[in-house]
């Protein structure tokens, strides 16, 4: 079988694990093959626009091959690493050329993926209008509001839309490898890499443990997180803005702009958030049902819980149980 093309795209200021986490497991996924006696499965490129040396982030510069020919990318993958000020619009990944080049490519390509703020560059391409996708969490609040025609998914750690791919934060760009390499090559061989890395073969739940937990830990004495206790104490309750915003000794008005301040969401956001996180994490052990779920985590039905799971995952509770539980 011929080895299947990784195109690897960085850019001064990409982030360096999100070129290099997929890189090793590509690697891996070869160094398997040869103990096997087989022929590696993966021929890997790291690319730029014109080659040579690209610095990144860490100041760790990586060693480039020029953009290939379009015709050299027929069956390959694309992988477009995240970088710094892609949120913003100030990174040179949005430069008009490389954002053209990325379009056209895709038509030629087996799969066009992206890592982290990668996203970025797909969507300034046109790639993801209408199409589902992800990105860092911190960010998925920028790209929908500049790409209102995608749908952003702020949980998930990789999602699949026809031939395009996104995927989480840094890492999950390792994650979202695991899966091609499992398309191309099979679960068994996807198993053994991680294996081979030390990595979850498919990590258990979604950036919900990266976010919000996150933030509360971060100031655990602030509005947040006292409020991120109080609320998980009471999930299975019916809960209104006005109390809470009672059980701090505080105006409402006050309550959403502290909140907004210090984790970027609103109480209501918040306690959702809290009801989906336990609602995965009940999910994720043996036995337990869908109904019993949406009662312990405070949705109340199954009902609620589809409509909860599919505004803020895109799969039904069903689905996330049988992947994770």
């Amino acid at each position: 079988m011929k080895p299947i093309d990784i195109w690897l795209l960085v850019y001064p200021g990409f982030l360096l694990l999100d070129a290099t986490g997929p890189a090793q497991v590509f690697s891996s996924a070869n160094d398997e093959a040869r103990g096997a006696g087989l022929v590696p499965s993966y021929q890997i490129h790291m690319i730029s626009v014109a080659g040579g040396l690209i610095t990144s982030s860490a100041g760790v510069a990586l060693h480039t091959e020029p953009f290939p020919p379009l015709s050299a990318l027929e069956g390959g993958t694309l992988m477009v690493a995240g970088g710094s000020g892609l949120e913003t619009g100030a990174s040179p990944a949005l430069a008009p050329q490389l954002v053209a080049w990325v379009g056209q490519a895709a038509a030629r390509l087996a799969r066009c993926c992206a890592v982290c703020t990668g996203a970025f560059v797909l969507a300034r391409a046109g790639l993801l209008d209408g199409r589902r996708a992800v990105t860092h969490w911190l960010d998925a609040a920028a790209l929908q509001a500049q790409h209102p025609q995608i749908t952003v998914q702020e949980d998930a750690i990789y999602i699949r839309d026809g031939s395009l791919y996104t995927s989480a934060g840094i890492a999950a760009g390792m994650d979202l490898a695991l899966a091609l390499v499992e398309e191309d090559l099979g679960r068994a061989a996807s198993l053994a890499v991680a294996k081979r890395l030390v990595v979850f073969y498919k990590r258990p739940g979604g950036q919900r443990q990266f976010s919000s937990e996150l933030l509360a830990q971060a100031d655990p004495q602030g509005l947040h997180g006292q409020l991120t206790d109080w609320l998980r104490a009471r999930l299975q309750q019916q809960l209104d803005v006005e109390q809470m915003a009672a059980a701090f000794a505080m105006s409402v008005r006050t309550l959403h702009r502290r909140l907004q301040q210090q984790a970027g969401m609103s109480p209501a956001q918040l306690l959702l958030r809290l009801r989906m996180e336990a609602a995965c994490a009940l999910l994720e052990q043996p036995g337990m049902s869908v109904k019993r779920a949406a009662r312990q985590s405070g949705f109340g039905s199954e009902y609620n819980l589809r409509r909860a799971f599919a505004a803020q995952l895109g799969v039904a509770p069903s689905d996330y149980q049988s992947r994770f539980g």
